[in-house]
């Protein structure tokens, strides 16, 4: 069957494939081949610029800059070339190399280039590399603007209803006010935390041979410092320099960015289920759309899809953030091969994110703040003020006033009658009896609405 996104395995390439592609250029087959013969040329260069390897003599301008455009001017054409190669190597970094061997030809100035080219290295040198240029551009580029679109959808609420009181639910029971601002800056300040972390987790990266000990480095080149050279050519690409290993890159700064990431998703999870509840009560409404249908049988519903799907894209990128956090840095001695098929997999775990952003930043844009019905429920819950008498109470030295509240109100319907009746009764001064006896729960919000606007 031909592939399609009519006919894809993955949701990621049929049903969500508008939603995912800025990460296909980055996590695609294509996206991992054409990072190899960056690092490739790269590594080329660096060897080109060390006066110690006399066989290789600095390039001239001309022949840097057609070794660059090997990897600048890369295309889907020349991905699907290495691919062919793979087909008789049956090994694809080696692919890779006899692509770019096959790119310098014949050229005069370069054949001497050629053996230089993958100099002592091993496939997880290029690996290594490859795979953390990838899930730099996937954090930056990527899901760091996505996930500021949502604090930005988050702040913007935030201070829109920073003085809309609202009843609060602890334990799913009324309990001391909020208000709708407040309660969107709480997550705002929350991912705004998770978000300076996951930007500065270093990304690691090795280039030091087949077991992490020079070996072919020092024997071929015993004069050269290669730790110094290995430091700066990881650092030049942006990477942090992992001085020790073994075969691989232990893949714990991977691990970090992975826990970092499902850190948000877990909080946008919360988020996700917190206003579905809030839609359900009628606290908010959605904005409706021309021909969309809620049901396929009730013709009034206009169901929240939006946090759900939301919350079901956080959950899977979060199984699959999980095994990549707990395998990835586990390998067999020096190396297996358990960490090369499970790495294929990042972009799926990046992909279910993003759509899982894309969603929520949708839905939020959808609702409709429905403030006569967030009052009625508050105004129904003259219980709530119990907390603000008993406080008082306490203030002055009044006998019990946690029980004596507790007596009046526990699980009774109070109106406001009984508790300004109760208040009267109260041997309190006379200013702070007339605060309490013109309080209401809409007025008992403390300082929610200065919060939500510093947010």
């Amino acid at each position: 069957m031909q592939l399609e996104p009519l006919t894809a395995l993955s949701p990621l390439d049929g049903r969500y494939a508008s939603k995912v592609d800025a990460l296909r250029p980055i996590f695609s087959e294509y996206g991992l081949v054409h990072r190899r013969v960056a690092v490739e040329i790269a590594w080329l260069l660096a060897l080109s610029a060390e006066p110690g390897i006399v066989e290789l003599p600095p390039f001239r301008v001309a022949e840097r800059a057609k070794l660059q455009k090997i990897a600048g001017g890369f295309s889907v054409a020349d991905a699907a070339r290495i691919k062919q190669i793979e087909a008789t190597t049956n090994h694809d970094v080696k692919a890779v190399e006899y692509f770019i061997k096959e790119q310098i030809g014949d050229d005069a100035q370069l054949r001497q280039a050629k053996e230089f080219v993958h100099f002592a290295c091993t496939s997880e040198d290029i690996n290594n590399l490859s795979y953390a240029l990838m899930l730099r551009d996937a954090r930056d580029k990527v899901l760091l603007p996505a996930l500021d679109k949502v604090v930005g959808k988050l702040r913007e609420l935030a201070h829109a209803n920073a003085d809309l009181a609202m009843l609060s639910r602890t334990h799913g029971q009324t309990a001391s006010p909020t208000t709708l601002g407040k309660e969107m800056a709480n997550v705002a300040a929350r991912l705004e935390r998770q978000r300076a972390q996951l930007e500065i987790i270093a990304i690691p990266g090795k280039i030091n041979g087949a077991v992490g000990n020079f070996n072919a480095h020092a024997i071929a080149y015993p004069e050269i410092d290669w730790r110094e050279f290995s430091r700066r050519f990881v650092e030049s690409l942006g990477l942090q320099w992992s001085a020790y290993t073994t075969q691989i890159e232990p893949h714990d700064g991977i691990a970090e960015i992975c826990d970092a990431q499902r850190r948000i998703d877990t909080i946008l999870i919360d988020f996700a289920r917190d206003v579905w509840g809030y839609i359900s009560l009628g606290y908010f409404r959605q904005k409706l759309k021309a021909g969309e249908v809620g049901s396929s049988t009730m013709p009034h519903k206009v169901n929240p899809i939006d946090f759900e799907n939301a919350e079901g894209n956080f959950g899977v990128a979060n199984a699959l953030f999980g095994h990549f956090s707990e395998k990835l840095p586990i390998s067999r001695w020096q190396r297996d091969l358990t960490d090369s098929t499970t790495l294929r997999a990042l972009g799926e775990a990046f992909g279910h994110a993003l759509i899982g952003f894309t969603s929520l930043e949708k839905g939020l844009g959808k609702l409709e703040v429905n403030a006569d019905r967030i009052a009625s429920d508050l105004d129904a819950s003259w219980e709530v003020l119990a907390e603000a008498i008993q406080t008082m109470m306490r203030r002055h030295g009044l006998p019990e006033p946690y029980e004596q509240l507790k007596a009046l109100t526990r699980g009774k319907g109070i109106t406001r009658e009984t508790l300004q009746t109760f208040i009267a009764s109260l041997d309190l001064p006379d200013s702070d009896k007339q605060r309490l006896l013109g309080l209401t729960p809409a007025a008992y919000i403390g300082l929610a609405a200065n919060l939500a606007r510093d947010i």
